[in-house]
């Protein structure tokens, strides 16, 4: 069974079907995607039942096929395990019988894309939305704004993209290193392209959550509107991405600015922004990061100092607190989930209708607490789900075998995850060519990871029925890590690469992956 990610049930049948010529297709589902001809004596043939949401039923016998699935998404999964099996693409003439019944293990089955530091455009991201949908996936998660770049219109504030979305500069060599190359970088998504990317994955089954980070990670948008910062500073949007930071304005660090929720024009602008977002996306989550918040503004700000005081809180902490809460209140009213990476829970006071998501290296006993005790919450655990890492700090293997019960969540509450993501941020990724590298093929363990039950899931099943799936990536023209690289061996030469992402060639491994594939390597 060739077949990513591996199915809730299947059965081997005896024999195979044979492709003679052009398939046909009659379905009682509206299926604008499938392009086979119609015919009232089809090859295929496609029937609503009474069935789980994704779920689908494929039998597939000597004289014909049948899919059987409640909602157009069901079918269009169905059409996906087939067009695996089939291998027709890769010039494949027969499937073997076999009949598959198939489900979700979570309903959300995530991947997110950074598009503020490196920016991709509409046709990489669509092809993006076209390989989840291969592989069953059905978030993106669009992280959309940061310190390095400003990537989506917004008509009642104009300079986020006029002066948000550009940058003198950009740091290269990684972490450590303080060399910039010069050279105006930018760009950003019109409100219309937002809307036929949102349109495209909705065809597809996919959920579109945009990320609009508050209260930090707003250098960007500083640099535009220097007066929801505490003190109005004029800043040019940065081009560094942390670590070493080479430069500092009046003692402040710049990597990282923190909007002023001290005042109410600054918190009425992020309410602006929210309302204009949610127009362009349905989907009933809106992510505002929350992490990394450096309060040292706060501290020596009078507004904020002030809020602290008439409010009765603690510390800054709470003021953030404060500050998540309105935000979520906000967006409860849209009729909208807030989510937020982990640190959302330091000042102890979030309304439980949030949802966390998991991220941190290191164990955080706030978010297992608030996932045992019914929160909601969207595993996306640093060493299992980091794409953007090497594969020689976090091998592939370490992402299949991930399990929501080694970061701390009991058996008896995993129901209260919602699902995992993988994470692509760019800050050293700025082509196709090295996301493909880094992306793949973590996407696929990934899916087998968010779609198959436990019980079926098995890593050297999966490393052959990877092997099969490999001829794909290379149809698709999709730039995938060999084994050499995914699953690396060689002590020294991991040691180096580490070392060098830190500081030095940040695309060493993606070089050296270019080079095995030379050599014919898989």
């Amino acid at each position: 069974m060739n077949l990513i990610p591996a199915p809730y049930e299947f059965k081997q049948g005896v024999g195979s079907f044979r492709i003679n010529g052009e398939l046909t297709v009659g379905s009682e589902l509206d299926l604008p995607l499938i392009k086979l001809k119609k015919s009232d004596n089809p090859d295929i043939t496609v029937k609503k039942a009474d069935m789980p949401k994704e779920a689908y039923r494929l039998t597939v016998e000597r004289d014909g096929i049948e899919i059987l699935a409640a909602d157009k998404i069901g079918a269009y999964y169905a059409f996906q395990s087939l067009r695996q099996l089939s291998r027709a693409e890769l010039g494949g003439k027969s499937i073997e019988c076999c009949e598959i019944y198939d489900k979700p293990r979570f309903s959300f089955r995530g991947l997110q894309l950074d598009e503020s530091r490196h920016f991709f455009g509409t046709d990489a991201v669509k092809k993006l939305i076209d390989t989840m949908f291969m592989m069953k996936l059905n978030v993106f998660h669009w992280h959309l704004t940061d310190d390095q770049g400003w990537r989506i219109e917004i008509k009642k504030y104009p300079l986020l993209t006029e002066i948000g979305s550009k940058r003198k500069n950009t740091q290269v060599g990684g972490w450590g290193s303080r060399k910039m190359i010069e050279g105006e970088y930018g760009g950003y998504y019109t409100q219309e392209e937002i809307k036929e990317i949102v349109e495209y994955a909705d065809e597809r089954g996919i959920m579109i959550i945009p990320e609009i980070d508050f209260p930090a990670h707003c250098a960007a948008a500083i640099a535009a509107y220097p007066w929801l910062a505490c003190r109005e500073l004029d800043r040019e949007v940065p081009g560094y991405f942390g670590g070493v930071v080479p430069e500092t304005v009046l003692g402040i660090r710049d990597w990282n600015r923190t909007i002023c929720v001290g005042k109410d024009d600054t918190v009425n602008f992020v309410f602006d922004i929210i309302d204009e977002v949610c127009e362009l996306f349905p989907a009933p989550y809106f992510h505002i990061g929350g992490d990394e918040a450096p309060k040292n503004e706060w501290k020596k700000c009078p507004h904020c100092q002030k809020v602290i005081k008439d409010n009765g809180l603690k510390n800054e902490e709470d003021l953030q607190g404060m500050f998540n809460n309105a935000v979520l209140e906000h967006l409860k009213a849209k009729g909208k989930r807030l989510i937020g990476w982990n640190e959302i829970l330091k000042a102890g006071n979030l309304d439980k209708s949030a949802v966390v998501q998991y991220w941190t290296p290191q164990r955080d006993k706030r978010a297992e607490d608030f996932v045992n005790s019914g929160g909601s919450m969207i595993m996306s655990n640093h060493h299992s789900f980091y794409f953007d890492m090497t594969y020689s700090q976090y091998p592939l293997k370490f992402t299949y075998d991930y399990k929501p019960e080694k970061f701390g969540v009991s058996t008896e509450n995993v129901k209260n995850v919602l699902g995992v993501e993988g994470e692509n941020w760019t800050e050293w990724i700025d082509s196709v060519e090295v996301l493909d590298c880094r992306l793949h093929p973590r996407m696929e363990a990934l899916a087998e990871v968010a779609w198959s039950e436990e019980r079926n899931k098995n890593w050297h099943s999966f490393k052959k029925r990877l092997d099969a799936f490999k001829p794909y990536f290379d149809y698709l023209g999709i730039n995938y890590a060999v084994d050499e690289v995914s699953l690396p061996k060689n002590l020294i030469r991991r040691g180096k690469i580490r070392k060098l992402f830190f500081k030095g060639d940040t695309h060493y491994e993606v070089k050296l992956n270019k080079e095995y594939k030379s050599k014919g390597a898989r």
